[in-house]
């Protein structure tokens, strides 16, 4: 059964080492948590290991300076692994017949904050999809559809184009308004035939980074924290690491959140059913 627990101190002394959501777990796009960056510190007393894996289509430096501009200081973790980070690294390595099958010159759907995802790659950026090999997909901007893109993609159906998808979100809360993500363009180009290679949670492969970065320590006493059960729960479920569901993030409406922490058990099953995910624990916010 999943146990929902008030807070992380109960449980905390079952695990060595943690791999935690940012959306929607340390802050919500704007603005950080007033409990968050407290139990980050709590924990590295407390001597855990502290990582920190985001779906962000970006690499892991522009990540961290956003972090720093939210009030976090690098200190406050171990390591720092984002989905755009893994993206970039097999852009740049190719270290498979279907990345190297790619084509030099690539189209990225995303915005100018999303400009480090190209950066250094091989080959040559075009800035007309119609020129394009390949598709980086890192999402649309905040307030814009999936109907937004869809002549683009449509386009690029046509011509058979594969996507490359650094962030497998679907969507993301923002301010208390659900926004668009990467993923549900991704999922869209796929039900309509189209080749996708998506990094980030829940894949296998950036787990894998995560968990060699915690090195030494026995994946049996690894905790990951976030609010999705689509991405990091399942995620933790194929990894084989107990995990925690954050209620207050993207699933709070669906399953009835009140503010102090009472939510809707049936409905927070039906959803668990729907994305056969399932957490260790259920927590109302990482406190």
């Amino acid at each position: 059964m999943v146990q929902v627990i008030p807070a992380l101190a109960p449980v905390v002394d079952r695990y060595d080492g943690f791999i935690i959501d940012l959306w929607g777990v340390l802050h919500d796009g704007l603005s950080p948590f007033p409990w968050a960056r407290g139990t980050l510190l709590a924990l590295k007393a407390a001597g855990k290991k502290v990582g920190l894996l985001s779906n962000a289509p970006r690499p892991a430096d522009v990540v961290a300076v956003k972090m720093r501009d939210l009030g976090f200081q690098d200190s406050d973790w171990d390591f720092l692994m984002t989905s755009g980070q893994d993206a970039w690294e097999h852009l740049r390595d190719r270290p498979d017949d279907w990345y190297q099958a790619l084509g030099a010159r690539h189209y990225l759907i995303g915005l100018a904050k999303d400009e480090g995802l190209v950066a250094g790659l091989p080959g040559t950026r075009v800035f007309d999809a119609a020129e394009a090999d390949y598709l980086i997909n890192a999402g649309i901007d905040f307030g814009q559809t999936l109907d937004t893109v869809r002549p683009l993609l449509d386009a690029a159906l046509a011509r058979g184009l594969p996507m490359v998808c650094a962030n497998p979100d679907h969507w993301i809360v923002s301010g208390g308004r659900a926004e668009v993500c990467a993923g549900l363009l991704a999922d869209y180009y796929e039900k309509q035939g189209g080749a996708v290679r998506y990094h980030g949670k829940p894949f296998p492969g950036v787990y894998t980074t995560c968990l060699g970065k915690l090195a030494g320590i026995d994946r049996r006493r690894v905790l990951a924290i976030g609010d999705g059960l689509k991405t990091d729960i399942k995620g933790a479920n194929a990894a084989g690491i107990d995990s925690v569901l954050i209620t207050s993030g993207v699933h709070g409406e669906a399953i009835g959140l009140e503010s102090d922490g009472w939510f809707d058990a049936a409905a927070l099953q039906r959803l668990m059913t729907q994305e056969g995910a399932t957490p260790t624990y259920v927590l109302h916010r990482f406190s």
